[in-house]
């Protein structure tokens, strides 16, 4: 009787002497379909990790880059930044001065996730890792999504703004940008029904390009032209909902019509408890970095990312993480802001504390 002899087969070997004065052990890290081995070596250089913010206009975008910067010296790697101010053709030049710096991996929030995909495909031909954060690049292969649940922060502004003014005119304002439908679909889902039957009225529509607070006070200027008898307003962030309480202030309306609002910025914070605006989103930039880097670092040295949520960009569920924004308003401010580190007191309420 014969038995077949494989054409190939591993054999354990271990050496109880360093007879070949070995200095660095190769570990196997996966065994991949091919029916063979990836190794890494242990020791390596440290990660420089690409960043592409579209703005630092905002406050938010401010504290994700310090959040980052700060977590990243904490993780011991490099950190390389460029901020393209919503200017696309600035975005794909800026990438490419990262990538011929010798970028292991690049964090990239993409202003025009639409045509991001050449983009995608460039970082991908220069084999740099990519991982993509707070905007969701439609109709192309990607490896992993970081972000704020947009759909979720839609759902609880919708919510609360019903619950607050169940009947009466609204303005609805949403961000221009292709990625921010969940944001507005979030809110729509609890406003339509009450569109339908009539105890909402929906008197303006505005769609703010870029996030700009100029286009956003433009706009709100010419809605209260056309009819100021208005009691609630969706307002898709702080900044957003700044620019809107100042229009409403010069007809004396500020604190009489309910806003919302998104990012926690120290501003909107001293707006919710002076009465002109009535909640904002936290959005902890301390804990989106930490995930963003930490998924960074993962790929960068060749490990799984593992992930139990999806999102569908047109073309592939995406393995995503999902952070929830946690709801704010007069009666949390200080269990939510204050307490996490975020803020302190004498930020929001100033030096004179009783």
């Amino acid at each position: 009787m014969y038995l077949a002899i494989p054409n190939s087969f591993f054999i354990p070997v271990c050496y109880v002497d360093d007879i070949f004065n070995i200095e660095e052990t190769i570990q196997v890290q996966e065994y991949i379909s091919q029916s063979c081995f990836l190794n890494k070596l242990e020791a390596r250089e440290e990660l420089v990790i690409g960043v592409s913010l579209p703005t630092q206009r905002d406050e938010r975008w401010v504290r994700d880059r310090k959040a980052m910067e700060a977590y990243a010296k904490e993780k011991k790697v490099t950190l390389k930044i460029e901020i393209c101010e919503y200017d696309v053709v600035k975005q794909i030049s800026q990438v490419k001065n990262l990538i011929s710096q010798g970028i292991d991996i690049l964090i990239l929030v993409a202003v025009d996730v639409k045509t991001a995909g050449a983009m995608v495909e460039m970082v991908r031909n220069a084999g740099v890792k990519l991982v993509t954060y707070e905007a969701l690049i439609i109709n192309t292969d990607i490896d992993i999504f970081v972000g704020f649940n947009h759909l979720r922060a839609g759902q609880i502004q919708g919510r609360f703004l019903i619950t607050k003014v169940p009947k009466g005119n609204y303005i609805i304002m949403y961000a221009d940008l292709p990625y921010d439908t969940f944001l507005k679909d979030g809110a729509m889902d609890f406003i339509t029904p009450l569109v339908i039957i009539g105890n909402i009225k929906i008197v303006a529509v505005g769609s703010i390009k870029d996030w700009s607070p100029k286009i956003a006070s433009s706009f709100m200027e010419n809605a209260l032209i056309s009819n100021n008898k208005i009691d609630a307003i969706l307002a898709p962030n702080d900044s957003i909902a700044g620019v809107a309480i100042e229009v409403l202030q010069k007809q004396g309306l500020a604190g009489k019509v309910v806003v919302t609002g998104m990012d926690a910025e120290l501003s909107a914070i001293r707006r919710i408890i002076k009465g002109t605006q009535a909640m904002t989103l936290f959005k902890d930039t301390r804990e989106s970095a930490r995930k963003t880097i930490d998924v960074a670092i993962k790929l960068g040295n060749g490990e799984k990312v593992l992930t139990d949520e999806w999102m569908y960009n047109g073309k592939n569920h995406i393995p995503s993480i999902l952070i929830t924004p946690v709801f704010v308003d007069k009666d949390n401010i200080d269990e939510v802001l204050i307490k996490s580190g975020y803020l302190t007191k004498e930020d929001i309420y100033g030096s004179n504390i009783q």
